[in-house]
């Protein structure tokens, strides 16, 4: 007897399967960058983001008063103070030692031997006392090894950092005045041309696709010089100064023609060929039919490559280092972030925040657009006829 249930083939389970650690091999990274970009930048550097909410311990290095601060007490010679509030470092202090070789020799509240019948005590809350029968000599204190242990601490400071940062408002400014023409410029061309190679037929338009195919795999890195040579060229030409956001709107357009045709094409060549004859026969013309049919149709595909091109603009460094330049009035939002790095990394702690920041106008670009990416993109890939 056959079952009226209906049962789930394995390999939609295994399908399943593969689309949900998919996602989550995707979503992971985003999370930790987020948790990161709020934890203690001390913590940061010696925990992963897993670790976040558990207590960490860190190897500390500190040094007690000089001979300056020792008080004479019971016959002995005596320095006292707390190393914790000395070095500025919250958390609880569970071992420290004397030598670079132990450091933590001694658990918080034992007394170490120095020799010499010198004694050193480190309490938990930081305050120590060192002592021997001699009066300390010399022009600076003793150094402390010291593992302390902090709990979770979040904090908004990487946040503050990068958003207080001079000229990060004027970078942001710069970055949309790039991003936004840069997106559309292309867009309105390709669909031109990907109607012109779809549906109006001419002679060279085989060679012309061909084209627009092996152009897809140019790499950018080899155009740069080429393209930033010949646009100099006739720049001078005009009198258009290099460095102006002309020079990167044409740049990054130039960039994104190659794939917004291809897509474009193969989208609205799939597009029922009855409805553009109807309209023809009713005499509607190429612009006509471009304008009040074509466009409408094709939002799903005009969409999908608006996501793409926004996305590599936005996050893009070279193209705007090349034809903007690097002045405080034409730099980008990376280009302000990577100079608040510094040359040599060392605020590398808010790396984390100046990620997510940077990623927050694409998310609301991609959720906003994301229904239609899939259904362009899959149109896209279908060969046109």
């Amino acid at each position: 007897m056959i079952s009226g249930s209906k049962t789930k083939s394995p390999l939609l389970w295994v399908v399943h399967l593969s689309v949900f650690l998919l996602v989550l091999l995707w979503t992971l990274p985003t999370i930790g960058l987020f948790v990161s970009s709020l934890r203690d930048k001390d913590q940061l550097a010696v925990s992963g983001w897993w670790t976040a909410l558990l207590s960490s311990e860190q190897n500390e290095i500190g040094r007690a008063h000089g001979p300056d601060a020792q008080v004479l007490k019971d016959g002995l010679y005596v320095i006292s103070g707390n190393i914790l509030q000395e070095e500025g470092k919250k958390g609880t202090l569970i071992a420290f030692g004397w030598r670079a070789q132990e450091p933590a020799a001694f658990k918080a509240g034992d007394t170490a031997d120095l020799g010499k019948d010198g004694k050193m005590t480190v309490n938990s809350d930081g305050s120590y006392e060192i002592s021997q029968p001699t009066e300390w000599t010399g022009s600076r204190g003793k150094r402390i090894f010291y593992t302390i242990e902090t709990p979770p601490i979040f904090t908004l400071a990487n946040y503050r950092e990068v958003l207080t940062a001079e000229g990060i408002g004027q970078s942001f400014v710069n970055s949309l005045t790039v991003t936004i023409p840069s997106t559309i410029i292309p867009i309105l061309i390709a669909a031109f041309a990907a109607y012109a190679l779809a549906w109006m037929h001419f002679p060279g338009r085989a060679v012309l696709i061909a084209v627009v195919v092996g152009l897809l795999v140019v790499p950018l890195q080899m155009s740069l010089i080429p393209l930033l040579r010949l646009y100099n060229g006739v720049g001078s030409f005009f009198g258009v100064p290099a460095k102006t956001y002309l020079g990167i709107w044409l740049a990054h357009t130039g960039f994104g023609l190659p794939l917004a045709i291809y897509l474009l094409r193969n989208y609205i060549a799939e597009l029922p060929r009855e409805i553009i004859e109807s309209a023809r026969v009713d005499g509607a013309s190429h612009f006509d039919i471009f304008v009040k049919i074509i466009l409408p149709l094709s939002f799903p595909a005009l969409a999908s490559f608006a996501i793409f091109q926004f996305l590599w603009v936005w996050n893009d460094l070279l193209v705007a280092m090349v034809f903007l330049g690097n002045t405080e009035d034409q730099l980008v939002l990376t280009g302000r972030l990577r100079e608040m790095l510094g040359s040599r990394g060392g605020n590398w702690e808010i790396l984390t925040a100046s990620a997510f920041i940077t990623i927050l106008v694409p998310l609301g670009v991609f959720f906003t657009l994301q229904r239609y990416l899939v259904r362009g993109l899959l149109a896209g890939s279908v060969k046109g006829g």
